[in-house]
């Protein structure tokens, strides 16, 4: 049975073009699927008009600077400020934030934001950290090793973070800190224990914490049609550079998902809530 109050689903893409494929993390070094970002980023703004789904577009914001693709493209940002859709940052070059000390942390974020709100004319609120780090957040029992290791002495952890998104004129981030009790739970069984999502305060920050691996395809649609039974928040997000390469972000998988949430919002049981909605006076509940 459905909650009174419709639950929420919140939609990010994070938009790296070619920046984020020079520093990406995952084994064999830098990536070329930066031109990827373009064209998929049309097919996007494309499907989410057909099923009427607003969403957060996590931009790098040196994007928004002059220059050619696969690293800038201005034009492109416009247009998806154009079509309704939010514009937060996702730093300005794609940066892993727990190796920042505080001084290159805040040119950073100070340096995303004013690149996009020149770009379209408007205020910048949200932030979407790389890589969804940092983790480490002593605050919710969550704490990262690997982050304290690398970071140094002077590292940035989710604390400081939102602390510096507050004082660089910032609201809201997405993060996605797992605390140690869930994460031991998950490894006893064997899968991820996803919970109905909420707004907290972390820092001075709105904050909403993941609550699907990213993607749209079996795990998440099971966690949506929690979250409406029960009522709260679903978050997802996904890469437009994704959308082409046959993984859990493919079209294949979007394109049914974006239906299931269309058919779900026409029924009453759902409404699509975009990051600057919860700043407003009232909106969501902090912890």
């Amino acid at each position: 049975m459905s909650a009174a109050r419709p639950a929420e689903i919140m939609f990010f893409w994070d938009y790296d073009t070619q920046w984020g494929g020079d520093r990406s993390r995952l084994p064999g070094g830098p990536k070329s699927w930066g031109p990827l970002e373009f064209p998929n980023t049309d097919r996007l703004l494309e499907l989410h008009e057909k099923y009427r789904v607003p969403a957060c577009f996590a931009v790098v914001g040196s994007a928004a600077l002059p220059g050619e693709r696969p690293y800038h493209d201005p034009a492109q940002i416009r247009r998806i400020h154009a079509a309704g859709h939010e514009i937060g940052s996702h730093s300005h070059r794609h940066e892993w934030l727990p190796g920042l000390d505080p001084r290159a942390l805040r040119e950073t974020l100070a340096a995303s934001k004013d690149a996009l709100e020149q770009c379209i004319g408007s205020e910048v609120t949200t932030f979407v950290p790389p890589w969804n780090q940092p983790f480490d957040y002593p605050g919710g029992f969550s704490f990262s090793l690997s982050e304290r290791r690398e970071g140094g002495a002077e590292r940035t952890g989710l604390s400081r973070l939102c602390q510096t998104l507050a004082e660089t004129g910032y609201r809201f981030c997405r993060v996605a800190y797992r605390p140690m009790h869930q994460r031991l739970a998950e490894l006893l069984v064997r899968r991820r224990l996803d919970q109905t999502g909420r707004i907290e305060t972390i820092g001075g920050v709105r904050c909403v914490r993941l609550n699907t691996p990213g993607g749209f395809s079996r795990h998440t649609v099971e966690v949506l049609k929690r979250v409406v039974r029960r009522g709260g928040l679903t978050v997802v997000y996904g890469h437009p550079h994704s959308l082409t390469l046959g993984n859990s972000q493919d079209e294949i998988h979007l394109a049914p998902f974006l239906q299931l949430v269309a058919d779900m919002c026409q029924s009453g049981a759902l409404r699509v809530a975009l990051p600057r909605e919860s700043c407003r006076e009232g909106a969501g509940a902090a912890a």
